[in-house]
């Protein structure tokens, strides 16, 4: 396939009346009004590239600056809607530097204002100055106390809506753009985005490019005393001095895991594969911002047992970053694809055991989150109308939606199933997609050619109604039938005299994680235990989450000042919900739960708070 250099490709991006990205980005147009979470109207007025001009201000914890958004007019008397969300507009221009009339809509809770812009015949071009609220939801002003070093540091996390509060555009997925920026930071202070970086000074600014065309929410930037560790001449690992090196020896096979993915599913289209190891605040285990990973340092176990997260955001790059949801109810295009190929990265990388642990933890952790939610959340194909689009990210699009792709393996062959996900990724590169033109991709390479393969398995079914169907593939492994007899016989003789027998301090981390996945135990059982293997002081989180979660619910007391230091330093939602979860079973539980929210709430981001306001009722003063 012939591809642009990087200067070319930008410069035909932002002179070209079209603004096409590489390999025709941007030439699949989608019908804006069936993203209910946004404004836009890209069938209108679509933008097709941003260019940012930024200086932050760490005192006041506010960006501030332009954005420059070159447009495409289908309808030339139409207005350009885009997306904000507490932004603070002094103007809108014309590159000449005319005014533009504009107008800001009335708020909505979940998706936040309209900015309705007014073009003046023939202008394919204005400039936005503005300035970001000091709470805007997706950047999050970190103060020395609460990151790694002596100095601040900032974050975004864009998805799903968020980057509207921090620039203005169409931020919906089904809007790819290019863009550039300019980035002005404090003396000392690096800052990195999820582009190409193009190098810049403290005093001129730092620049980054990203000529392939994305969705907005891939729009990241990070700010803090950063250094590299190369891993190879396209991977490299960022981070706080103090956590770097031991972040390089963790992710020493990120080369690896790259060159697995191209084997399986192509070549890799975003040049270089970067790790940023953001503070313990980052509410997610990583996010797959294109070039660059924010990753959690939680996986710093020092034994790679935790990297699977970064063969899922490795993965993204073909299924979410390459192609993408179109809307948010089509979120399993994005991670049920991702799922499925960070277990073939992990089986190649690793060898099938491993990933086959994997699959069976996921599963388990599936069937016990369906038990507890609504059947109409529990389907792929998901109505978010009226509701935030973090609602539907449960384990549902996640591991149902790589169970389907597993069950679709197992009916066509794996050799078969490869062919069709890479020309599913060939064919439909940097373009946006929806439920439905997957169906018909689906059923057009592979459902109508081989109807006998195809005959068992009911795709509206797995899409379109609740619960785990009744094909869905098991994987269960082998090395789990020790730690389910070493279960059993603790539960029984409580106990944990059957864990020495069973040779448990060999386990990996897999194993004590199925040890743990029900919490049951009863306190005598876990002192035995924690005597025994120091489970209160492990230095792995998925682990140390696990075994908190069994020690509140029994009550053991030593769990209780260990999940309070633990819920004041982490900040990744998926260990902060169950062990909040687990206290609030009790009144002394919850009056604990309260107390420490109170004072841990300011060092959570904007994507976990809202999860843990609804949890505890909680209202802020």
């Amino acid at each position: 396939m012939r591809t642009l250099s990087y200067a070319a490709a930008l410069a035909a991006c932002i002179l070209s009346s079209n603004c096409s990205a590489p390999n025709d980005a941007m030439s699949t147009t989608h019908d804006a009004t069936r993203d209910v979470h946004s404004y836009a109207r890209p069938d209108e007025v679509r933008v097709r590239h941003v260019s940012l001009d930024l200086e932050f201000d760490f005192d006041a914890q506010v960006a501030r600056g332009t954005c420059t958004l070159k447009l495409q007019r289908h309808v030339q008397n139409a207005p350009l809607w885009l997306d904000c969300d507490g932004l603070r507009i002094s103007a809108i221009t014309t590159v000449a530097g005319d005014r533009v009339p504009y107008e800001i809509g009335k708020p909505d809770p979940n998706i936040g204002s309209s900015l309705r812009v007014d073009l003046p015949p023939a202008v394919d071009s204005v400039r936005i100055d503005y300035e970001t609220a000091p709470d805007a939801g997706a950047l999050q002003w970190l103060a020395p106390a609460q990151t790694s070093g002596p100095k601040p540091f900032l974050f975004s996390q864009g998805q799903a809506i968020l980057t509207r509060t921090w620039i203005p555009l169409q931020d919906s997925p089904a809007v790819r753009v290019t863009w550039d920026a300019r980035i002005r930071a404090p003396k000392g202070l690096r800052p990195l985005m999820s582009a190409q970086q193009r190098g810049g000074s403290h005093d001129e600014g730092w620049t980054f490019a990203m000529p392939q065309a994305v969705p907005s929410y891939l729009i990241a930037i990070a700010c803090g005393e950063l250094e590299e560790r190369a891993i190879s001449p396209r991977c490299a690992v960022w981070a706080e001095p103090s956590v770097v090196d031991r972040a390089a020896r963790e992710l020493e096979d990120m080369e690896r895991m790259v060159a697995s993915c191209e084997e399986l599913f192509g070549p890799y289209r975003w040049g270089r594969y970067d790790v940023l190891f953001l503070p313990s605040s980052f509410p997610f285990g990583g996010m797959e911002n294109p070039c660059m990973t924010f990753a959690t340092p939680t996986i710093l176990a020092g034994d790679k047992s935790l990297v699977a997260l970064i063969a899922h955001e490795l993965a993204h790059s073909w299924s979410g970053n390459l192609v993408t949801n179109a809307t948010w109810r089509d979120f399993w295009l994005n991670e049920g694809f991702t799922v499925y190929l960070e277990q073939r990265i992990m089986e190649h990388v690793y060898g099938e055991e491993r990933m086959r642990m994997e699959i069976a933890l996921s599963m388990r952790q599936l069937g016990q989150e369906l038990r507890s939610m609504p059947r109409e959340d529990q389907r792929l194909h998901i109505d978010l109308a009226g509701r935030n689009p973090d609602d539907g990210m449960t384990s549902v699009p996640y591991d149902k939606g790589a169970a389907l792709l597993r069950r679709l393996e197992g009916a066509f062959g794996r050799a078969r199933f490869d062919e069709f996900l890479r020309a599913w990724f060939d064919e439909h590169a940097f373009q946006s997609v929806t439920t439905a033109e997957f169906r018909a991709f689906l059923d057009a390479r592979l459902l109508s050619v081989d109807r006998a393969a195809s005959a068992a398995i009911d795709l509206d079914v797995w899409i379109e109604s609740d619960g785990l169907p009744a094909d869905a593939p098991s994987a269960e492994s082998a090395g789990f039938l020790a730690v389910d007899e070493a279960l059993a016989a603790c539960k029984k003789q409580r106990s944990a005299e059957p864990l020495l027998a069973a040779d448990a301090k060999a386990w990996n981390t897999q194993q004590w994680l199925r040890f743990l996945a029900e919490p049951t135990f009863d306190a005598t059982t876990l002192e035995g235990i924690d005597h025994a293997f120091s489970l209160s002081r492990s230095g792995n989180c998925e682990i140390l989450c696990a075994w908190l979660d069994a020690g509140i619910r029994a009550n053991y007391a030593p769990a209780f000042a260990t999940s309070e230091t633990f819920l004041m330093t982490v900040g990744r939602r998926k260990y902060l919900k169950p062990l909040y979860e687990a206290l609030l079973q009790s009144p002394q539980g919850r009056e604990r739960a309260l107390s420490i929210y109170q004072r841990a709430r300011p060092r959570y981001h904007a994507v976990a708070v809202r999860t843990l306001d609804a949890l505890l009722e909680f209202a802020p003063k």
